[in-house]
C-alpha cells in the first residue's frame, strides 16, 4: 500500500499471508513470479535454505543461502515462522520481515509446501490464505519437470513419487486451482487475492471510515 496501511479506497487494513503450494513442477513458482510482476502492493517472502544455489538464482531475492548450523540456530531461537526438510535440505521463513509487513498493511506471498503451510496456519491463523496448485495430469507434471532441466533423472523420479503424497493434503487449503493453462490459473489466483483483500475482518479502518460517513450524513 502506498502510505503505509491504506488501501486504494483509503480504508486501512492488515496485510495477509498469501500461500501458494503445489507439487514440484505444477506451477507455484511461475505463478508467484507472475503475481510479483503484475500485482501491486505485494512482497515476496524470501526463505532461507541450505540447498545449493541454482543457475540464475540471486542471493536475497530467490533465497538466503545458509549452512545447516546457521539454520538450526535460527529455528532454535524462534526466528523462523515455519521450516521443513525437503529432499534432504532445509527451508524456512524468517519471522521479522513478515510481521513488519502485515502490521504495515502489506501482503506477503509465500511459495512453500504443505508442511510450511500447516505451521503458518498454526501460528498465524486468520492472516493466512492458502491456495494449492494442481497439474492437469501426471503426464503433464512429468513433462514440466523435464522441460525445466534443473534436476537429474533420479531427482525427477523422486519428485514424481512425492507428488501423490503432497497432493493428499489438498483439502487443507482454502482454494484449489488446476493449472491447465498458466494464464487462466493466474487469473484465478489473482481473483482470490483481490477478494481476500476486501474481507471485512482485514479492513481494520472500516469502523472509523463508516463512523465518519455517518457523521457526514447527520450534519
Amino acid at each position: 500500500m502506498a502510505a503505509g496501511s491504506q488501501g486504494s479506497d483509503g480504508v486501512e487494513r492488515r496485510g495477509l499471508m498469501f500461500v501458494l503450494s503445489s507439487p514440484s513442477g505444477a506451477g507455484k513458482t511461475t505463478l508467484s513470479r507472475m503475481l510479483m510482476k503484475e500485482v501491486p502492493d505485494l512482497q515476496m517472502s524470501v526463505s532461507v535454505t541450505t540447498r545449493p544455489m541454482r543457475p540464475g538464482e540471486v542471493e536475497g531475492k530467490d533465497y538466503f543461502f545458509i549452512d545447516q548450523k546457521r539454520f538450526d540456530e535460527m529455528a532454535a531461537k524462534g526466528d523462523l515462522l515455519e521450516w521443513a526438510p525437503v529432499f534432504g535440505k532445509s527451508y524456512g521463513t524468517p519471522r521479522a520481515p513478515v510481521e513488519t509487513a502485515l502490521a504495515a498493511g502489506r501482503d506477503v506471498l509465500f511459495d512453500i509446501d504443505w508442511q510450511g503451510t500447516q505451521q503458518l496456519r498454526e501460528k498465524a491463523g486468520p492472516d493466512v490464505v492458502s491456495v494449492f496448485i494442481l497439474p492437469p495430469s501426471a503426464a503433464d507434471l512429468e513433462k514440466r519437470l523435464h522441460t525445466r532441466a534443473q534436476d537429474s533423472e533420479e531427482v525427477i523420479r523422486g519428485r514424481m513419487a512425492r507428488a501423490s503424497h503432497e497432493m493428499s493434503h489438498w483439502a487443507e487449503y482454502d482454494y484449489i486451482v488446476v493449472n491447465q493453462n498458466v494464464d487462466d490459473a493466474f487469473a484465478e489466483v489473482q481473483s482470490i487475492l483481490k477478494a481476500e483483500r476486501l474481507k471485512r475482518a482485514r479492513r481494520t479502518g472500516l469502523t472509523g471510515f463508516v463512523r465518519n460517513l455517518q457523521r457526514q450524513l447527520e450534519k
